[in-house]
């Protein structure tokens, strides 16, 4: 059996090498987002993490679209740099502009952030209905004190949007964060308080994402009645 630190590394080299999978294979693809927007069921949304195109969550979309679900994304996003307010901003008046109701979200790390401020502090209406939350930083990362730029050490928990939502749980029971044993990346773990709370038995902060556990969860709530 291997010993825990020995475990922790592998998980980590095989993190990072499924990050450049996700990230390269789905670029090269050349596939239109567009496709994704036929179904019957619930519209989903799916918002990336930092430093994350759309293509990363290609796992979480197709699962989502091949159950009948139309899944939008938002390519203004690009790399998903921005602050997380200024990126809610534009995922509601993405939602505004297609006039999206009901709407589910799967979201990556950063992501759920995002989510978060936006089902939080800009839907009013209740377009967006639940979150799932794969692998955020809902208390920060430690390894956030030591980024090298403002886009990162935005993941600091004494930052206000981060603390922010953190003191904030009026739309947690609508979140279900999923979560591996060890990530890499949120030493801290991804808990909120009063949301559901899934801890998977592997590590990873990339390779949750595609995991089949995550992705029957990321299903049965898409189709949870609200």
């Amino acid at each position: 059996m291997s010993s825990p630190w020995r475990a922790r590394a592998r998980w980590w080299a095989e993190d990072y090498l499924t990050a450049a999978g996700l990230q390269l294979g789905g670029m090269s693809s050349g596939v239109d987002p567009r496709i994704y927007r036929s179904g019957t069921a619930r519209p989903c949304l799916a918002i990336p993490g930092v430093y994350e195109t759309w293509h990363f969550m290609r796992p979480v979309i197709d699962a989502l679209h091949s159950n009948g679900h139309p899944v939008f994304v938002v390519t203004d996003l690009r790399h998903n740099r921005r602050p997380v307010i200024d990126a809610a901003e534009l995922i509601m008046r993405f939602v505004a502009q297609h006039d999206l109701t009901d709407v589910f979200i799967a979201a990556h790390s950063k992501g759920g952030l995002i989510g978060k401020y936006a089902m939080l502090r800009l839907d009013p209406q209740r377009r967006l209905q639940r979150m799932v939350a794969i692998a955020s930083p809902f208390s920060g990362s430690r390894y956030a004190n030591w980024a090298p730029n403002k886009t990162l050490r935005a993941f600091r928990a004494n930052d206000p949007v981060t603390s922010l939502l953190a003191a904030e749980d009026r739309v947690n029971d609508r979140i279900t964060s999923v979560f591996g044993d060890f990530d890499p990346i949120i030493p801290e773990s991804s808990v909120l308080p009063g949301a559901r709370n899934i801890r998977l038995p592997f590590g990873g902060h990339f390779q949750v994402l595609r995991h089949p556990a995550t992705l029957s969860i990321v299903l049965d709530e898409a189709a949870a009645t609200p």
